[in-house]
């Protein structure tokens, strides 16, 4: 158990311990394995989805069926994207601007910018 100097603050992804003194310290095992498992189950129903287009490629399916296929499998490589950027700024960036690292942090967040618009 923690001591009464520490609380906890939940966030969707991250748990965070906040000592007496503000300083955050990330606690990644729960969280991550969490979002780690979800991700990798994920990313097995699209492997799942690339066997069944070439399956369809294979046997002559209709294209308009196989082009259905792919822009499910688009979304779902987005969604994960999605996941993986919000994690990235909601951990790496916050921690780079509440260490004093602000000019890092401007740079990560335009980096994930443009990551998104292409």
């Amino acid at each position: 158990p923690l001591s009464p100097q520490f609380y906890l603050k939940c966030h969707p992804i991250w748990l965070t311990v906040q000592t007496i003194d503000n300083t955050p310290q990330e606690v990644y095992t729960f969280s991550m394995h969490t979002n780690k498992q979800k991700l990798i189950r994920r990313l097995k129903i699209l492997e799942g989805q690339v066997r069944g287009i070439q399956n369809m490629v294979e046997k002559n399916a209709y294209c308009i069926d196989i082009i259905t296929q792919t822009s499910a499998i688009k979304q779902g490589l987005s969604n994960i994207e999605d996941i993986l950027m919000e994690e990235h700024l909601g951990h790496c960036v916050v921690n780079q601007i509440k260490g004093g690292q602000t000019g890092k942090a401007k740079k990560e967040i335009l980096k994930v910018y443009q990551l998104k618009r292409k």
